[in-house]
């Protein structure tokens, strides 16, 4: 099955238009969906590159984007599927910082209550390159001053996205574990090239761990993503290893439930964020109570859009999107019915047909460019 979308242009702010988590909200429900904490950047993206610069030449990009990255991707993401979502973060008092806190809390909806403005402390950049599908970066930041960017004691929610770090604990995990906020982990290489699950010791508070095939079997040391994807059920609950162009694999130890779905085929224009974005999606599934095998497919749809835009935040697709997608792709002659009927649990989600297409979002060119009053 393929996916397509339509032409746009940046739109600020955004509303999500679905709740996902409508039938399942109580007065009682802690007041956020979902709480993560990290580093928020700001992304600088050149697209249309032929290739690879090339040193001691220039290269000219036919495109250009700014929007909030790092944490942000996964903040964004989880905003646009209508979750609550809050994030504990650092800012730089400079113009960046200034850009990204108002794209995140006005644009997105975000609560920052969380954060905090650094003052004297520039923002994190990253310059990415796109090209052939892959992309190419270079980051400039400094550490933020020692006071943790994470509060004491997070704000209640029903679940949180981590993202682990080999030898390191962040103590927020098992206190929010400890309140009944459902964690869910992913991690980066390991550089010091030990993989030693041992040393994720905060997956033991973690409900769900998405690691990619290259991580789950370095991990693991089993020869094949599915069977890495078994063996870290010995150590969280509910693991999914993503497959890249063969899609994902799931499996639920404690039902001996097992899925996998293969990846929608798309023309990349940047990959950035597409693994928050894939995160998001089925966090949102699994806190809907999705099956899992919608869970994946949901997560790998919402990857797909994602990477046919620039940039990592604002290319995260809303429902608007979805919708788009599953109308168009239902109009196109000579579909697999069995591919179709994978994502026939779309039609009770989506927001009626508009009278005209939702524009896709964009990463503005420039800071402070097309703001609307």
């Amino acid at each position: 099955m393929t996916a397509s979308t339509g032409e746009g242009h940046h739109r600020h702010p955004r509303q999500a238009q679905v709740d996902p988590l409508a039938a399942r909200r109580a007065p009682t429900d802690p007041p956020w969906d979902v709480y993560l904490t990290g580093t928020v950047f700001l992304d600088i993206i050149f697209t249309g590159l032929d290739s690879a610069p090339v040193r001691g030449t220039e290269s000219w990009a036919r495109g250009m984007g700014s929007s909030p990255g790092g944490v942000a991707n996964m903040a964004a993401a989880l905003a646009r599927l209508g979750l609550r979502t809050s994030l504990a973060a650092a800012f730089g008092d400079d113009h960046y910082g200034e850009y990204c806190w108002d794209t995140l809390e006005q644009g997105e909806g975000i609560d920052l209550t969380a954060s905090r403005t650094v003052p004297g402390w520039h923002s994190p950049v990253t310059v990415s390159m796109a090209y052939e599908g892959e992309r190419t970066m270079v980051s400039h930041g400094h550490e933020p001053p020692p006071e943790e960017p994470a509060p004491a004691s997070p704000p209640h929610a029903r679940a949180a996205v981590a993202s682990l770090v080999p030898g390191k604990r962040a103590p927020w995990i098992a206190q929010a574990a400890s309140r009944g906020t459902r964690v869910f982990a992913d991690v980066g290489w390991d550089d010091t090239g030990a993989w030693d699950l041992a040393g994720l010791a905060d997956l033991e508070h973690c409900e769900a761990f998405l690691p990619n095939a290259q991580e789950a079997m370095r991990y693991t040391g089993a020869g094949c993503p599915r069977a890495a994807a078994h063996a870290l059920t010995d150590y969280v609950p509910l693991a999914v290893v993503t497959l890249g162009a063969e899609g994902a694999y799931a499996v639920d130890g404690r039902t001996g439930e097992t899925a996998e779905v293969p990846a929608i085929a798309v023309e990349a224009l940047d990959p950035t964020g597409a693994g928050d974005v894939f995160v998001a999606g089925f966090v949102t599934g699994t806190l809907a109570d999705w099956p899992l095998a919608d869970r994946l497919a949901f997560a790998g749809l919402t990857a797909a859009l994602s990477v046919q835009e620039f940039g990592g935040s604002l290319s995260a697709p809303g429902w608007s999107e979805v919708a788009e997608w599953w109308r168009r792709v239902q109009s196109v002659k000579g579909q697999n019915p069995e591919a179709l009927r994978r994502y026939a649990f779309l039609e009770e989600l989506l927001p009626a047909q508009e009278a005209t297409p939702c524009p896709r979002l964009r990463a503005v060119p420039t800071i402070g460019f097309g703001r609307s009053a």
